[in-house]
């Protein structure tokens, strides 16, 4: 399948987005989400940005205050997803001009929207940033 689960975190642990791809249940998305939160905010920047837990592969990134984590499967490659985070960063970039927190609280259903633009069904089918963000534009438009 590819991605399992994407999430935006900020320093503090607290999560801003979930998109899972997979079937968890509450109990078991808090464990899992308050487990590889942990594990990711106690590396500092000289580990590297992947990490094994359970059966995932977590593929992370920090960006100002937020960090980027995405699951995949064990066989995923790395660096494409890495340029995937760069590529959603990007991408809420150019809309929110230099994304922050606030912007992801603020306009969650963007950055949902955006999300669901890029992956479907766990798998990446967009990458056009021009593409990802025309539907907003319009929807931005109408209202």
């Amino acid at each position: 399948m590819g991605i399992r689960f994407v999430l935006l975190v900020n320093k503090q642990g607290q999560t801003r987005l979930a998109q899972y791809y997979e079937y968890l249940t509450l109990h078991e998305r808090r464990a899992l989400e308050g487990e590889i939160v942990r594990k990711c905010l106690a590396r500092n920047e000289h580990h590297c940005s992947f990490i094994e837990h359970r059966n995932y592969k977590v593929v992370y990134r920090r960006y100002a205050s937020l960090f980027f984590l995405v699951g995949v499967d064990n066989d995923e490659n790395e660096l494409a997803i890495l340029e995937f985070i760069h590529l959603l960063v990007e991408t809420m970039d150019r809309h929110f001009g230099n994304v922050c927190e606030l912007d992801i609280m603020f306009h969650l259903e963007k950055a949902h929207f955006m999300l669901e633009e890029m992956v479907m069904n766990g798998c990446i089918v967009e990458t056009s940033k021009s593409n990802i963000l025309a539907p907003i534009q319009l929807m931005d438009k109408a209202s």
